[in-house]
């Protein structure tokens, strides 16, 4: 099966420390991957890195998505062609709408892309259809991005732009960072909602428990800055039964 994104022996520093040093990974179109690991081992690094965060600096290998190479694109480039991070700790914005950072943010994406952007009837429109199934109310959409948001508003407000913008790829880190488990099984549906065979998700968590609502077709596991074993579902049940620390050194 052809790779949607294909990492290939990849290399980063961050402040001139070897952190990923030599990781490879292929996901289909159509699969949800989780990346499990220690503390440390280099997951978020891993997602700052697939968006183009700046100081985070690729030395070696390369990161295709659709068969074109994102390295050097800026974090806006790769939006546009499809690549979404939803961050464990989403930033606030204040003085800036919820609301109007979607559709600033929405048509920018639909500018690079060539396409026609929404007017704010159209945009009201569909904005308000995606809330309604994420229990996101007006009310909500009016106040600033994130500010004075509780973790569980905050993620499901990131599942909503996700859902607007309908990314080819999307990384979750640590996306049950925070929440409870109400907020958690509302997050893990919409996620869930935009499984498609055209799209691809890498979710990267410490704990299994978020793999039991969304369930993955792989689970890697990430030390030292490489995967160092893979394995279907039962694997996450195994990390969480008995730790790293077997996996780690049976990978040494």
């Amino acid at each position: 099966m052809t790779a949607l994104l294909e990492i290939r022996d990849l290399h980063v520093e961050v402040g001139g420390k070897p952190i990923l040093k030599g990781l490879s990974l292929s996901i289909p179109a159509g699969e949800v991957h989780a990346i499990m690991g220690p503390n440390g081992s280099g997951k978020s690094t891993l997602s700052y890195t697939l968006a183009g965060r700046d100081g985070y600096e690729v030395t070696g290998g390369d990161i295709l998505f659709r068969g074109e190479s994102l390295v050097g694109l800026a974090p806006e480039e790769r939006a546009a062609k499809g690549v979404f991070l939803a961050l464990q700790y989403p930033i606030e914005i204040p003085g800036v709408t919820t609301m109007n950072f979607l559709r600033t943010a929405l048509n920018a994406q639909k500018k690079a892309r060539g396409e026609q952007p929404l007017d704010a009837a159209q945009f009201l429109r569909l904005v308000r259809a995606k809330a309604k199934t994420l229990n996101i109310n007006d009310d909500m959409l009016k106040r600033p991005l994130n500010a004075g948001f509780s973790g569980g508003e905050k993620k499901r407000a990131e599942i909503l732009q996700m859902s607007l913008f309908e990314p080819g790829f999307a990384v979750l880190d640590e996306t049950d960072s925070g929440l409870d488990i109400d907020a958690l099984k509302l997050v893990s549906e919409g996620v869930n909602a935009l499984r498609s065979a055209e799209r691809a998700m890498l979710v990267i968590t410490h704990y299994q428990r978020l793999l039991d609502y969304i369930v993955p077709d792989a689970v890697h596991v990430l030390a030292g800055g490489r995967i160092i074993k893979s394995g279907g579902r039962e694997l996450a049940l195994e990390l969480e039964k008995s730790g790293y620390d077997a996996v780690v050194k049976a990978a040494a």
